[in-house]
């Protein structure tokens, strides 16, 4: 029988979720005064600056796993906390790619901070993107539940296989 211990830890992860989906939801800066105006007046580079603020966490949640596996160090909580708040920034990462944000222009110089170095084929394969997305998404989940230090490995690869497929097809 599961005691108030594992009851509140599931409290503390869904408290964690709902605050790391309110973060996001503040990184696109929707308040409910920006409810009620014309959503078309959002500039892309509003959503570019949101993706890459978003895919700079994410890494930075991955690279902290990946250097826990290196080092033979694994804290599973820690590594459960990283790899749940990937999965969510992965279920609303395709979301941050409307169809105006594809400004990608052959042979000039972007801007690292402002402009997108998305490949248009994103647009065009949207679905596939989206699939790899959701797929990633699993992985860091399974992670973020692992038991032990091996399922938290596998997982862990798998995601990265995933992350390494997506980029590779920029």
């Amino acid at each position: 029988m599961r005691g108030p211990n594992f009851q509140l830890t599931l409290l503390r992860r869904s408290s964690q979720t709902i605050s790391r989906i309110a973060a996001i939801v503040s990184l696109l800066g929707i308040s409910s005064m920006a409810l009620g105006q014309d959503q078309n007046l959002a500039a892309p580079s509003d959503a570019i600056l949101a993706r890459k603020t978003m895919m700079d966490s994410l890494s930075e949640k991955m690279d902290t796993i990946e250097a826990m596996i290196a080092s033979g160090k694994i804290e599973l909580d820690a590594a459960h906390e990283n790899a749940d708040t990937i999965s969510v920034f992965l279920m609303a990462f395709p979301h941050l790619f409307p169809t105006a944000t594809n400004q990608w222009k052959p042979n000039v110089d972007k801007d690292p901070v402002t402009d997108t170095f998305a490949s248009p084929e994103l647009w065009t394969k949207f679905a596939d993107f989206y699939r790899q997305a959701s797929a990633a998404s699993k992985s860091a989940y399974t992670a973020s539940r692992a038991t032990n230090e091996t399922e938290l490995k596998a997982a862990i690869a798998q995601l990265r296989t995933g992350c390494n497929s997506c980029h590779a097809a920029e």
